[in-house]
Order: C-alpha cells, then structure tokens, then sequence
C-alpha cells in the first residue's frame, strides 16, 4: 500500500442531504496521534527506522445513525499535506481491511484530521496512516489488540517495517523480518544530543519508482560494505562514538541506484563533512536528504540544498527531534 498514496485535497464536501451527527447523535470519540519517520539511515536498508516529532493526528467518533459510513475535515500545517475526503484515504482503508480481519462491522464513523507531514518526501506518511488506521479501528470495534499485532497488520499492508516499527514504537527501531513472516523489532535509545536535519527537495518521486530503480541481486562485496557499515553505525550510536558515523552511513544497496531518480542527488552525496554534521543519507527511497547533526545547523542546511538549487529546484529544511513515545491514543 505504500506506492497508492493519495490525490491531495484540502476541502471537504458532503451532499448537501448530509449533515454530520447532533452532538446526541454521536457515539465516542478517540484520538490518535503517530509520528513521522524517517528509514535506513544509509546502510541499514529495510531494517533501520527512527520517528521524527512531525505528526498525523485523527480523531474519530463514532455516528451510529449516519447514512454513510464515514465523513472527514481534513486540515494540515505548513509543509504537511491534506488527506482526500473520499474511500481512497489510507486510513479508511485500513479500518475497513483490519475490520474485515477482526470479522468486525466498522461503525459509520466521522474522522477529523490534521497532518503534519509532508507526502511523497521520505518520512512516513504511508505508514503513520496505516498505524493510525489500525489502532482506531481496534478503539471503535472495541477490541484488544497488542502491539505484536499492530505491527503484524501494519507490516502486511506497508510491505515492510522499517517504517511502521518507529511510528507504532517510537525512538530508534531495528526490524527483522524471519523466515515464518513475522517481524521482530527492537527499540534502541537514540541520543538526544543528535538532531536530524531534513532537506527535501520540490521533486516527485513515487515510492514505486524508487524500489523500481533497485538491482534483483546484489553483489557480494556490496552486501559485505553495507553489513559491516550497519553494524558498525549501531556500535558507534551505542557508544557515543560519533566521528565513525559518517562512514558507517555509506551505502552501496540503494542510494547509488536512486541518484538518477533525484537531480542534485549524487553531489549532495558527494559533499565533504563540515564541522556539526555527523552523516548524510537519503531518508527512506527519498527525495528528501537526512542528515544526522549535533549543531552548525544552518551552514549544513544550505550546504546540503545547494545543489539542488543549481538545479532549480526549492527545497524546504527542517531541523527535527526524535520522538520517543511513539503512536499514542486517547478516549475522549
């Protein structure tokens, strides 16, 4: 489901023989709220994903009278995006397919969202949909669901969990998918002394298109760089052992592949270490660049967008925190 992200709109419209639930009409109401991530951190391809304190914030209330099965408001903040009214949004989706796996009649219900993260950029907005798709179907059905099972469910429909772990988790999640299909995952401390700088750059780039661009097989001396290189990334971070970072987010797996998807991409890869940043990575299939960074913030920014520029393409930075809670949900 990762690669059928949404035709954006930021209005809602319901036929005008509609109106939404009286307040006596309505049932209960739960939030969500799940943040943004960011995944492979350079060499460590599908396995390595960190949530970023940009957030998906639905409520839902439940409306036992309404004719249709669900209304939404949908509003954003600047550089996040609106998500579609209609039965193509990710999250319905979601409801209804988890619905349909718990052998459950989803309630009509009324969604009001507000999005925080851009689409189509690298940082998750496919699987923060997902998450909160998840978890709000199991609040209106009022069912129990673990996080084991969460995450399951999420993986199934994302294809992978490198990005669902650290919206469902939060903090620095490291997945493995076993032979059986189940997904083990390990949450790890991230040091709040590291920030992440993200550039994106104003390209379109379907996820799609990206996983396209990837060679069926992979050399044995590439698989041996990027092992070694994700290994030792995790030892360094463990260790405060920052000056190993910056080789140890190399990568030979994806990143050289994707260069001719992005224009700007292979310099920006290509630029020497300045005094703050600790390394450079495309975040997930891209376009956007992650850059792990302790301070010298804006030099980094603009040294990182420039080559994007030359090409005459906008770029937008942001300078972000870890979140460390995860997907996090109320009744109201």
């Amino acid at each position: 489901m990762k690669d059928e992200l949404f035709n954006l709109s930021e209005h809602v419209s319901h036929p005008s023989s509609q109106r939404l639930p009286t307040r006596s009409q309505r049932g209960p109401t739960f939030e969500v709220r799940v943040p943004a991530s960011t995944s492979n951190l350079g060499a460590g391809f599908d396995c390595f994903g960190l949530a970023l304190r940009l957030y998906l914030t639905v409520r839902a209330t439940v409306a036992p009278d309404a004719k249709q099965p669900w209304r939404v408001r949908a509003s954003r903040s600047e550089g996040g995006a609106s998500l579609p009214r209609t039965t193509d949004n990710l999250i319905f989706r979601t409801m209804s397919f988890v619905a349909a796996r718990l052998d459950q009649k989803l309630p009509p219900v009324r969604l009001v969202m507000h999005n925080e993260i851009p689409l189509g950029q690298g940082l998750g907005s496919s699987a923060a949909a997902i998450i909160a798709g998840i978890k709000l179907c199991a609040l209106v059905c009022d069912c129990e669901m673990s996080p084991e099972t969460i995450l399951a469910y999420a993986t199934e429909l994302e294809g992978h969990p490198d990005n669902v772990a650290p919206s469902l988790f939060g903090g620095w999640a490291v997945t493995c998918t076993t032979e059986d299909g189940s997904v083990a995952a390990l949450k790890k401390r991230w040091p709040r002394e590291v920030k992440i700088l993200v550039v994106s750059p104003d390209v379109p780039l379907e996820t799609k298109r990206a996983r396209a661009a990837l060679p069926q097989t992979v050399r044995h001396p590439d698989a041996v760089y990027n092992l070694q290189r994700a290994a030792l990334f995790t030892a360094a971070m463990d260790a405060g052992a920052y000056h190993l970072v910056w080789e140890a987010m190399k990568d030979r797996l994806h990143q050289e592949h994707r260069k001719a998807l992005i224009p700007g991409l292979a310099e920006v890869l290509a630029m020497p270490r300045l005094p703050g940043l600790l390394g450079l990575a495309l975040s997930g299939a891209g376009p956007s660049i992650l850059a792990l960074v302790q301070d010298n913030f804006d030099e980094i920014g603009a040294a990182i967008a420039s080559p994007f520029h030359q090409q005459n393409i906008a770029t937008t930075t942001r300078l972000l925190e870890v979140d460390d809670e995860g997907m996090k949900s109320k009744y109201e």
